[in-house]
């Protein structure tokens, strides 16, 4: 059964898709049918940069064990990294650092 229900995020990151590399500024996560996985439902992600036309997107179905197993796989790279590596913040902060050295 479709849910409808689409959960959308901004999003700070990159992505490679057909084109090459390019940002990506806007997520969305829904359960659906899949536009080419075999399964009747899966949970979809999409990843864009809407600003730099339909050519930067990238789209992942996958299954619900799929899915929760990427989540898991998240969370525990973020456990094991040392708190804010990964942050925008971070790089703001280094940015700055950086301008006025």
């Amino acid at each position: 059964m479709c849910t409808y229900l689409t959960e959308k995020f901004r999003i700070d990151g990159a992505a490679k898709g057909a084109s090459g590399w390019f940002t990506v500024t806007d997520g969305m996560v829904y359960v659906d049918h899949p536009y080419h996985a075999t399964q009747e439902h899966t949970v979809n992600i999409d990843l864009a940069n809407p600003s730099e036309g339909p050519s930067a997107r990238v789209a992942i179905e996958l299954t619900e064990e799929g899915a929760l197993a990427l989540v898991e796989a998240i969370h525990k790279a973020l456990a094991a990294a040392p708190p804010g590596l990964a942050s925008a913040a971070r790089r703001s902060a280094s940015a700055s650092a950086s301008a006025s050295a």
